[in-house]
């Protein structure tokens, strides 16, 4: 059997290791197992892309890291802690402050406004009055939504819902960021523009996963690795994998995309 990851100090070592992680749910009757042993390792500050057909088990094991779900067997460590076995206060320490996460429907709450959306995260995670404030203001700039702080998600584009997801993502500076499908309910456009905020947010050093089935995605990622049934394939490997592979010029990689109208990220 191969060693298991060794805990480090927060700031060190990689920001994700999963070592021989598995994890099943009873359907029908019968056991499916949606991540079956998987190993995994993602450096600080890189942006992964996880990609698979429907039911390859993506979306569970970006919940497995992130805290949504427990493993049935096998090691999770995120930034040097053994997440897999936090026990209740620690794991909601850890969604308060070192996790962010962007939905493909977006879950903003329907009553607040954009500005309220953001404000609450940072409420969850104890920030007093002032600094919501100005965290809120600066976010919402980031992601080009100043005129909008006010708007109720009814009244924004789905684009704009999820530029507000994506600064309430970052509301309490995570080192991590957990993004299933965010440009899934977008047109190509508003999703590449989506994309760009996530690329400058990684590039500012926050690690970032996310399962896609967007090409653009997969273009401009750091790493691409395909799931299917419940295992991660070597990389390179992979019916997806080859098929983007197939469509990209020999000799060209298009240009990264421009952050669209908005302050550069910073931490």
């Amino acid at each position: 059997m191969s060693a298991q990851p060794t805990p480090h100090e927060p700031g060190a070592g990689p920001m994700v290791e999963a070592h021989e992680v598995t994890r099943a749910f009873q359907s029908g009757g019968s056991t499916v197992t949606a991540v079956d042993n998987v190993s995994l390792t993602v450096a600080r500050g890189e942006f992964l892309a996880v990609v698979g057909r429907s039911g390859s088990g993506k979306t569970t094991l970006l919940n497995l890291i992130a805290g949504l779900d427990q493993p049935d067997a096998g090691t999770i460590l995120v930034d040097g802690a053994e997440v897999s076995r936090f026990n209740d206060a620690q794991m909601t320490e850890f969604r308060r402050h070192q996790v962010g996460f962007v939905f493909q429907s977006f879950g903003l709450l329907p009553l607040l406004s954009a500005a309220e959306n953001v404000d609450l995260a940072l409420r969850i995670a104890g920030a007093g009055i002032r600094e919501r404030g100005e965290r809120t203001r600066e976010l919402l700039a980031l992601v080009g939504l100043t005129e909008r702080a006010d708007h109720r998600p009814y009244e924004l584009s789905g684009g704009e819902q999820q530029r507000v997801a994506v600064a309430r993502a970052l509301a309490n500076r995570p080192r991590l960021i957990i993004a299933d499908e965010p440009t899934g309910e977008l047109d190509s456009t508003t999703g590449a523009q989506i994309f760009a905020l996530l690329h400058e947010v990684a590039r500012a050093g926050v690690t970032i996963v996310t399962a896609t089935h967007d090409p653009f995605v997969m273009e401009h990622v750091d790493r691409v690795l395909e799931m299917s049934d419940g295992r991660i394939l070597p990389e390179g490997d992979g019916v997806i994998v080859g098929q983007h592979r197939s469509r990209r010029e020999p000799s060209s990689r298009p240009p990264r995309p421009e952050v669209p109208p908005a302050r550069r990220f910073s931490r």
